[in-house]
């Protein structure tokens, strides 16, 4: 019965470690365009990795943009919403753009 709950308890803090670890490995980011003429990204600077990036498109005459090494998404221009991403994030620098005013709203995200 000792060895039972021995293993039993070994088993549970091997699992809670674990599972502790694997959860900080994901990492966050948000990004935003409107009210107005302007978008933004919570960073200018990451390490690579794999992000989950909370996009807050707050306009239907904006989209918001991103690309870089591996990754090309947007949301909807018309769409006024909250868009959750899981991207992995590569060594290298990403744009972030809003497509149709392109020439006033945009950004940079760093990878290094």
């Amino acid at each position: 019965m000792r060895l039972f709950v021995s293993i039993a308890a070994a088993v549970t803090v091997g699992v809670l470690a674990f599972g502790g670890t694997s959860s900080a490995a994901v990492k966050r980011l948000t990004g935003t365009d409107g009210p107005g003429f302007t978008i933004t990204m919570s960073a200018k600077t990451v390490k690579p990795g794999r992000y989950v990036i909370t996009i807050h498109d707050r306009s239907a005459i904006h989209d918001f943009h991103l690309i870089g090494p591996g990754v090309n998404r947007k949301t909807s221009v018309a769409a006024v919403r909250t868009y959750v991403w899981t991207v992995t994030l590569k060594r290298g620098t990403y744009r972030f753009v809003c497509d149709p005013h392109a020439t006033i709203m945009k950004g940079v995200l760093r990878v290094t």
